[in-house]
């Protein structure tokens, strides 16, 4: 097991997953702190980093694309203090860094986990329900409806629709924009049917933000909405294409154990290294690894 803890935050790895729970640190943003421990599993991982500064280091995770429906919904718009895939690593613990980034690395070529994009949501997305007020509103989700509600600075137009209820069976899409300059954010869904090109300060189904400090919490009930969607990159369902689905075929013999199995991983390393695909390093890394676990 590896681990690090920070003023901004704890990250331990345990060779299956990375557990991310924010610090209490002043600088810690308002969506780390409202979402609250993170558990990343090893194979929605598409790589790890550290980068050393003068004063204080970053250590980096990168999710394989389509992984995580916050990052799914906010579409790398989240900076730095409410990033929780960033962590903030003081001059005095580089070598506790860089141990845990060299950890995570023998896991991933253990495993052989690959980085290219998934078709399946592998985190479940923030916890409901939730509710956040920001901009021109309040916007709640229980898991299954989201309850748009106005305040006194709502655009009258959009306020005379009343308070908004939709299923999220009747939403095609979300969308989450911050406030950037002198452009306004917003939360937007998208209703089957029913798209409009009308700006978010008089759009029905859409929160208009204002960039102040609680417009980040809109991103996780974005997320939490997207966790419930269908995932864009899923195959589209057998029914439709090829008539009912049939029963898959179940695996030809048993189960290897697990010992077998890192036997058997470890004849492939040593192939991976006589053909010089793996450097005399990597080969060292990734044969400690299997023995740790043996």
């Amino acid at each position: 097991m590896a681990e690090i803890i920070q003023k901004d935050g704890t990250w331990i790895f345990d060779g299956d997953a990375l557990r991310l729970t924010p610090g209490r640190d002043k600088n810690v943003g308002l969506l780390r702190r409202t979402l609250g421990e993170l558990v990343v599993p090893l194979r929605a991982l598409a790589g790890i980093s550290f980068e050393q500064g003068r004063r204080a280091g970053r250590l980096r995770l990168r999710l394989r694309d389509g992984a995580d429906p916050l990052l799914h919904a906010t579409a790398g718009r989240l900076d730095e203090p409410h990033d929780p895939y960033r962590l903030t690593v003081e001059s005095d613990r580089y070598g506790v860094a860089e141990y845990l980034v060299d950890e995570v690395r023998q896991a991933l070529l253990l495993d052989q986990v690959p980085s290219d994009p998934v078709s399946e949501y592998l985190l479940p997305g923030p916890s409901v329900p939730l509710s956040a007020a920001a901009g021109d509103g309040t916007a709640s989700f229980d898991g299954e409806q989201v309850r748009l509600e106005w305040n006194w600075k709502t655009e009258d137009a959009k306020a005379a629709a009343g308070t908004r209820t939709l299923a999220v069976t009747d939403i095609a899409a979300v969308e989450w924009h911050p406030a950037a300059g002198l452009e306004n954010g917003y939360l937007r869904f998208t209703v089957k049917n029913a798209p409009t090109k009308a700006p978010p300060k008089y759009d029905p189904n859409s929160v208009e933000l204002w960039g102040f400090k609680k417009d980040p919490l809109m991103a996780l009930i974005a997320a939490a909405v997207q966790a419930r969607l269908p995932h864009p990159a899923a195959p589209a369902p057998a029914a439709a294409l090829h008539g009912p689905a049939q029963e898959p075929e179940p695996a030809a013999g048993a189960r290897e154990d697990d010992h077998d199995a890192l036997l058997r991983r470890l004849r492939e390393l040593g192939e991976l290294h006589r053909t010089g695909v793996l450097t005399d390093e990597e080969f060292a890394l990734a044969k400690q690894a299997i023995l740790k676990r043996m």
